[in-house]
Formats: C-alpha cells, structure tokens, sequence
C-alpha cells in the first residue's frame, strides 16, 4: 500500500510539475515586423563625457568615469538630470559636493569640484538621463500581452553600457528614409515619431532583448506556430520588416550556419530578397528585432549585422527571446 501511494504521488506531481516546465511561454504568438519608437528614462544620471573648463578636464577625486551612474547628489536620490541639477544647487559647499554612483555594479562615492563662471557653476560632466530609438516588434503574446522586441540590449552610444530602466514606452514610428548599408558601414531606417501613439511599457533591457506589456488592441494577424530550434533548417527563410512608412514586407533570406552553443548569434544568414538588397544594402540599423519565418513557424528575430559584409548578419532563437520575455 505504501509503495502504491508513492507511485501515485510520483504521478501526480510529475503531472503538475511538468506542463509549467514545458509550457512556461505560449507555443503559438503574433509575429511582429512593426517598427517601433522607443524611449527609455534611465536609473540614474549616466556620465556620457567630459568637457574642459579653464582647459582642464573636472574629474572630482576619485575621478569619475564614462559609463557611471550618478544616483545621489548628497543624501538626495535623483533619477534625472533636472534633479541632479536642482540637487547640486542646495549641496554645494565651498564650490563642492558630495556625489554617490554606481561602476560595475558596485556603490561608490566622489567630492566633485566645481567652477563658478560668470555666476554659473559648471561640472565638466556631460551626462544622459534618457535614450530615443526606433527597433522591430518581434512578437506579442496574445495570452499574456507580453511583446518582445530587439532581440538585444540598448547600450549608450558612448559608453557602450547597457542601460538600466527606470520607465520606458513603445510607440507608433513611421520610417521615411532608409540610408543603406555599404561594406564596413551599416546604414539604417530613419523615422517619424508619434509619442502620442503609446504602445505599451517597457519593463526589462536584457542582453536578449526588452520586454513589457503590450497595452493597444492586439494587431488583427493571425497566429503562427513556435519553432524549437531542433526544427530549424538550413536554406530558405523570410524576415519580416519594414521600409516605407508602417508597411511590413517579407523578404527572402538563406539560412548557412545554426549554432547552439551561443545564446544570443544562433542563426547566421545572408538575405538574398534583391528588393531588399536594392533599397538597404542589406542589414541596416532598426532591422533588429524582425521576426525570422521558416516554414510556417517563428523560428528567431534578427540581431546583427557583419558590419564587413552587411548582407550577412545573425538571430536569435525566438524560444530564447519567449524564456526572456516570461521570467
């Protein structure tokens, strides 16, 4: 009797344990292709640059570095540059105040001196407190409303850091121009933007992508099935992206290489579409994030570009990016 109550308790829990194991993401979804607008407000005031006062370079001591995020001017946390500023405008003392950042992920503080000209004090420091761009819709999950997008981290431009969110927001963009890829110079998609047209949230800036909550009515498309990366097959696939105002256009790409030891560069292909070809270049910058069809399923999005060969680039598995999107 014993044992048969262990049989039966091992069916039970392998029956609850397992659907949540497998099924952690839906297995069918909305394929994207849409371009985006996006915005995001940083944690923090990022140090983007430096410039000279009295020709000398204004560090504080420890010196600041490109890439920190200053997080207190005193005892006051700030998150923008409007508050770093009226911050610095109550702490400082004898031309100084008292700075805490953070640098690889560890809390660290600084005196910064500053310099009064002309009855303005100046820091030396350039900084950002937020970042506008546009990317690809990859997909949305009409179970949750979770959408995925990018299928790569925002960075700083300058600092090649990735940027930790404090709010964020997609919303409608129209792309007017494109200027094309040319071996060792990737072009990329020029847009109208439309802030009043929000899209939805942005919760995460992963190294597989961002993600949130996908707020507008669901887009009036039907379903397509998931691909586990087993199912994908070297040669013909479509990327779905677009190059003229909202339009999404399908355009032939050959998959040569797939790689499962990677978790971002999974598929390597070269787009072989000549319309695609004629108007781009090839890959250009705001394609990341557009979803990758083979067969019927949705098998990855576009991730980068060979900057040595703009015809060729890399994706990501979309079972990576659905992983990402639900934890």
């Amino acid at each position: 009797m014993k044992k048969l109550y262990s049989q039966i308790m091992l069916i039970i829990l392998t029956f609850l344990i397992f659907p949540f194991s497998v099924f952690a993401y839906s297995n069918r979804i909305i394929p994207g292709g849409e371009n985006l607008g996006i915005e995001i407000n940083s944690k923090g005031v990022m140090v983007v640059g430096f410039y000279k006062i009295n020709n000398k370079l204004n560090k504080g001591t420890p010196a600041l570095k490109v890439g920190d995020v200053i997080t207190y001017v005193g005892e006051n946390k700030i998150s923008s540059i409007d508050e770093l500023v009226e911050n610095m405008d109550v702490n400082i003392k004898n031309n100084q105040v008292k700075l805490k950042f953070i640098r690889d992920d560890k809390e660290k503080e600084t005196i910064l001196t500053l310099k009064k000209i002309d009855g303005v004090y100046k820091t030396g420091l350039y900084v950002k407190d937020s970042l506008t761009g546009i990317g690809t819709l990859t997909y949305i999950d009409p179970t949750t409303n979770i959408y995925g997008a990018l299928g790569h981290e925002i960075v700083e431009s300058n600092t090649n850091k990735l940027i930790e969110i404090k709010t964020g927001i997609i919303f409608k963009s129209s792309i007017t121009s494109i200027q094309k890829s040319e071996y060792g110079s990737p072009g990329g998609k020029k847009a109208k933007f439309f802030y009043d047209t929000k899209y939805g949230n942005i919760l995460k800036n992963t190294k597989y992508g961002i993600y949130g909550t996908y707020d507008e009515s669901l887009p009036n498309k039907d379903w397509i099935e998931v691909s586990r990366p087993d199912e994908i097959k070297l040669g013909k696939a479509n990327i779905y992206t677009v190059l003229k105002d909202e339009e999404v256009g399908k355009y032939e790409i050959n998959i040569t290489k797939i790689n499962n030891d990677n978790k971002i560069k999974n598929i390597y292909f070269e787009i072989v579409d000549k319309e695609l070809l004629e108007k781009t270049g090839g890959i250009v910058q705001g394609m990341s994030g557009s979803p990758i069809i083979q067969n019927n399923k949705i098998i990855g999005a576009v991730t980068h570009v060979i900057v040595d060969n703009p015809t060729s680039g890399y994706g990501i598995f979309i079972t990576t990016m659905l992983e990402e999107g639900e934890n």
